[in-house]
């Protein structure tokens, strides 16, 4: 069962607005990596993961010189933990293991820098209650890390534990208001409903940011909030405005695929979305790709796009890896809706977040099991969280239940949040729309 926490209304005003308005004036940078990847397909080739590659390069050799540096050993690990995340290669996170393992075995007792490490290794494989388990006690050891708290927001998000979650955040923003602490705090804030005040969040970000690296991060989520919100033109000026201060960033790119496929140019963004999976083969990439393909009416390519997902999650699993969300997603819509379910309740087992919720609901209306269904979109409806793809997956339900008024509201409200949603599902819910009107 879900936290009652995620139940309760968000406390307006809200104090992570206020700790960012007084703080912003002392942001200070944090370096980190992110994801990167060339604005046009012409300049496909470049390797988003090569600065990071770099940068281990440099580690290993400083841990050749020094091997008994416990501190070089931990961020080494949570360099690969970043490594993992860009490439989709779960064989770096066995890299993470042992390079994090190395720092406990020099240094057993006190070792915060291990411990954060193995929270985000945790967070990275889906272990979110270890990765709860590992954030606290790095903080034991270190009260006042901004990191640790980074971990324990993370897994706390992820979990479903909001109330906590956002007083987390809260004091992450105190110890080190800067662009890890403001995103995740526009992050929960857009959870709650508060996009407005998000985006404010976002901008702080963006003010605090030292780095192209950090610019681009903040410039993809400024674009996300506007591409969600239905706002084409403020997305893609936020998306270019990001290739600029990093041409090389597979994100940025996968926004300006989604601006071309709103607008219509379903095989111009096909070029870009197999430009941007061929440098990152993400499983959400793939099967947004195969969506859109579907919604091109290219059926064949579809489904080998969606064989190849399917054969990327058999190999992370033999690595340890568990993606279910991803998986019963492509179950669901792509392959046996009995298999979305089973995957589904899995990750709901693991964590009760909204995503998770939502997923959960999605794949048992797709099973037929809508009254069960009806009540995981509920939840996942709870915390305030305007997506258009929850109240899409909410109106679907409930017009299978034969409950046409509220059907045709959430289905409305879907539309009135972003119209360009799915290249695949806007057009099903104003046909479901149109199915209703006229009963």
């Amino acid at each position: 069962m879900m936290s009652d926490n995620l139940f309760r209304t968000f406390r307006t005003p809200l104090l992570v607005l206020l700790v960012l308005a007084g703080l912003i004036g002392a942001a200070v940078g944090v370096t980190v990596a992110w994801p990167g990847g060339p604005p046009t397909v012409e300049t496909v080739a470049a390797d988003p993961s090569a600065p990071l590659r770099a940068e281990i390069a440099r580690a290993r050799q400083q841990l050749d010189r020094v091997p008994g540096n416990t501190t070089g050993w931990a961020a080494l690990g949570a360099a690969y933990v970043e490594l993992a995340r860009i490439t989709a290669d779960p064989e770096h996170y066995g890299a993470a293991q042992r390079a994090l393992d190395r720092s406990i075995e020099l240094k057993p007792r006190d070792n915060a820098d291990a411990l954060i490490g193995f929270g985000a290794l945790a967070n990275a494989l889906h272990d979110f209650t270890a990765a709860r388990d590992y954030g606290e006690r790095a903080l034991a050891l270190r009260p006042n890390s901004a990191d640790a708290h980074g971990v324990l927001i993370d897994a706390l998000t992820q979990l479903g534990e909001a109330d906590a979650a956002t007083a987390a955040v809260q004091r992450m923003l105190e110890l080190r208001p800067g662009v890890p602490s403001f995103t995740r705090a526009a992050y929960d804030l857009e959870l709650h409903g508060r996009t407005d005040d998000a985006a404010a969040a976002l901008r702080m970000a963006l003010t605090a940011a030292t780095t192209a690296d950090q610019i681009a991060f903040c410039r993809y989520h400024l674009g996300e909030l506007a591409f969600d919100t239905g706002n084409l033109d403020q997305a893609e000026s936020e998306y270019r405005a990001g290739l600029l201060a990093s041409p090389h960033n597979v994100a940025l790119r996968r926004g300006m695929a989604k601006v071309t496929a709103a607008r219509g140019d379903l095989d111009g963004a096909v070029e870009m979305y197999q430009a941007l999976t061929a440098a990152a083969p993400l499983p959400e990439y793939l099967i947004e790709m195969g969506e859109l393909l579907e919604a091109a009416r290219r059926p064949e390519e579809a489904a080998a796009v969606f064989h190849e997902i399917s054969e990327r999650f058999r190999r992370l699993e033999e690595q340890g890896v568990t993606e279910y969300i991803d998986a019963a997603h492509l179950a669901a819509e792509h392959g046996d809706p009995t298999e979305a379910v089973r995957f589904a309740e899995l990750e709901f087992g693991r964590r009760q977040s909204v995503i998770t919720s939502d997923v959960l609901a999605w794949s048992l209306h797709k099973a037929g099991r809508d009254a069960e269904a009806l009540g995981y979109a509920d939840r996942a409806a709870a915390l305030g969280w305007r997506s258009a793809s929850l109240a899409y997956h909410r109106g679907m339900i409930l017009a299978a239940l034969g409950r046409a008024d509220q059907a045709a509201a959430a289905l409305t409200t879907a539309l009135e949040i972003n119209p360009h949603f799915s290249p695949l599902h806007a057009p099903r819910a104003r046909q479901a729309l149109a199915t209703l009107a006229g009963r």
